[in-house]
């Protein structure tokens, strides 16, 4: 994750018996981005070693929502790549307000 200070934060993911406990990698990077102070984002890049392209979850989109107005979501298997807008992916957000 690049924030707008031109900091860079990695995430991993973070798994768990129990699915709805796992942290998926975009919102680690941006947990941590946080706790550093960063709190614009200005570009996420989710790279996953698949045949298709593997865009955020849900709840990733809705978090990164939460710390930008649209930041470019780039997805890339190493192989392909492609660039979204965040509002392309979650048009319907519930807003950081």
């Amino acid at each position: 994750m690049l924030t707008t200070d031109g900091r860079i934060f990695s995430g991993c993911n973070i798994e768990n018996s129990s699915y709805g406990l796992t942290m998926c990698a975009e919102r680690v990077a941006i947990f941590k981005a946080v706790s550093a102070g960063e709190c614009e984002i200005q570009a996420v890049l989710v790279y996953a070693d698949t045949a298709k392209l593997t865009p955020p979850c849900g709840a990733c989109l809705q978090v990164t929502s939460e710390f930008s107005e649209n930041p470019e979501i780039i997805l890339s298997n190493g192989r392909s790549t492609k660039a979204y807008h965040l509002r392309e992916l979650l048009p319907l957000d519930f807003g950081s307000s």
